[in-house]
């Protein structure tokens, strides 16, 4: 009997590190979403929406959608990536400030650089900070929430 015991525990202990990984594939940080950022410009305002944003390696990448009124042939859409190790996401889920970098690139193949800080209220959302640097002279500032996918209280 107590050799069954010991096979039971040795197969169990072998699997662990297999859930582990599947439990990675489903963890409540694969998934990003920033609730849509608006800042002010000259006489309007630049309205900054992403797609869900999904965690690849130690990065999360998205579409984004910038909108600027009522200079409507500013507007732009593209791709961005932001920089996000595992951790930075310890450090979130510790409560700790997160700095980031990242950058995104518009349909017309403009780069453009990004920076920010989350500032966590728990493990699962809190406030962010973005800046859009369009050119050397012209920087975008977003404030606004996030959260991750997965309801967590």
């Amino acid at each position: 009997m107590r050799s069954r015991f010991c096979l039971f525990v040795a197969l169990s202990l072998a699997a662990l590190p297999r859930l582990h990984a599947e439990a990675g594939k489903d963890s409540p940080y694969e998934t990003v979403l920033i609730e849509p950022l608006k800042t002010s410009i000259y006489v309007g305002h630049v309205t900054l929406k992403t797609t869900p944003m999904k965690r690849t390696g130690d990065a999360y990448a998205a579409n984004y959608d910038a909108k600027v009124f009522p200079y409507f042939f500013e507007s732009e859409k593209g791709q961005l990536s932001i920089t996000f190790t595992e951790d930075d996401l310890a450090k979130l889920a510790k409560g700790q400030v997160v700095f980031f970098k990242g950058h995104a690139e518009n349909s017309d193949h403009t780069p453009r650089r990004i920076e920010g800080r989350a500032l966590p209220a728990d493990a699962f959302h809190g406030k962010i900070k973005v800046r859009v640097f369009v050119t050397e002279k012209l920087e975008l500032i977003f404030n606004g929430e996030y959260r991750f996918s997965e309801s967590h209280g």
